[in-house]
């Protein structure tokens, strides 16, 4: 098989690992006549790169329940050597094709597959010279060498955790260790990073949403506690989808909208400064459908609302519906020129209107607005 036939099947193969805001749609591949596995993705600094994605090897021994590179299921398995992925990522960089590599791997054997993914690193960095954007995967059982070089060589580093807990974990991939496998290396990525000093480095991690039967009060538990623990840069939602021939085949598929609503509750805890406690989950655990987890929790709330935009404070206004971290913002240095007196002067600065409405005063008066039906 040659160089272009790997790419294309080890591209595919890598389309469930998350690394931007848009990876894993179809509407964000780029094709072209070397890689078709090339994804738009949103750098910490903000700058949008377009990365090739792709997997070292599709072979692993793993058997997890829902993944599609199982180790009983019967498909071809296809590998990369060091020398052959980071020269053919070399020349789609001259070409100007790609801007950046993410590089994953199926296990087969953690300490040799590691051994020879950050080999291909190496060698993209010093044989080819590329001072640009890496986001290298630490494999479940990497030891801390491993680990420790990932950091040096990566601008990002990633575990997935696939589970929000071991309990969890064990019924989608029974030979991982949740606790020793994927938590440990996050530990030692983070006290690497800090004692290194290097702040141009940071490490994410992913979750398999519904393969498990967790609810969302187990994900975002877990989540805002890795946030608060470890620091990580991001946490990734992947709804799960069956794959033909695994166990979870006939397992029912996760709705688009409940990665959307941990995206939104994620969001919350990262930028607007709500805590666990503050999400507000239905009798299961869940987060409810109908509405955002922001608006559930204004509503649950009556006793703080409405809000003056013209005195509150940046705490306040990013509990607002509608009021973002941008436009919270642009209301606390503008008001200092004047009073907002209308809906359409918080228009001009981002908010959305329709959903501020019910919640503020303007200049002590509450702005006219259509009641929901909801």
């Amino acid at each position: 098989m040659d160089t272009r036939q790997k790419i294309e099947v080890l591209g595919q193969s890598a389309q469930y690992d998350l690394c931007g805001e848009a990876c894993g749609t179809k509407a964000s591949r780029v094709r072209d006549d070397l890689g078709r596995w090339i994804y738009p993705a949103v750098l910490p600094d903000g700058k949008r790169v377009k990365l090739l994605k792709i997997l070292l090897t599709n072979a692993c021994e793993n058997d997890c329940h829902y993944c599609a590179n199982r180790a009983s299921r019967n498909f071809r398995r296809v590998s990369f050597a060091p020398e052959e992925l980071a020269r053919a990522f070399d020349q789609m960089y001259r070409k100007g094709l790609v801007q950046g590599l993410f590089l994953s791997s199926g296990v087969c054997n953690a300490a040799r597959t590691m051994d020879r993914m950050i080999a291909t690193v190496e060698l993209v960095r010093r044989r080819y010279g590329f001072s640009g954007y890496i986001h290298l995967k630490i494999l479940p059982g990497a030891t801390f060498a491993h680990v420790e070089r990932a950091v040096q060589l990566a601008n990002r580093v990633s575990v997935n955790l696939e589970a929000p807990s071991p309990e969890r974990l064990v019924r989608i991939a029974p030979l991982k260790d949740f606790n020793a496998h994927l938590l440990q290396p996050l530990r030692w990525a983070k006290r690497l990073i800090e004692e290194g000093k290097q702040n141009s480095v940071s490490q994410t991690t992913q979750f398999v949403v519904g393969a498990a039967d967790e609810t969302d009060r187990e994900l975002l538990s877990t989540t805002a506690r890795l946030y608060r623990e470890l620091g990580l840069a991001r946490i990734y939602f992947s709804a799960f989808q069956p794959i033909v021939d695994t166990p979870l085949g006939n397992h029912p598929p996760t709705p688009p909208l409940r990665e959307h609503r941990l995206y939104q509750s994620d969001f919350l805890l990262r930028k607007y400064g709500f805590a666990l406690e503050d999400l507000v989950f239905d009798e299961s655990g869940n987060l409810p459908s109908e509405a955002d987890p922001k608006l559930m929790w204004a509503r649950a709330h009556p006793e703080c609302f409405p809000v003056e935009i013209n005195r509150a404070t940046r705490e306040e206004l990013l509990r607002v519906p509608g009021i973002g971290p941008t436009s919270a913002s642009r209301i606390l240095k503008l008001r200092k020129k004047g009073k907002f007196r209308a809906l359409s002067d918080l228009r001009k600065i981002g908010a959305i209107t329709k959903r501020v409405a019910p919640f503020i005063l303007l200049d002590g008066r509450r702005p006219s607005f259509q009641p929901s039906l909801w």
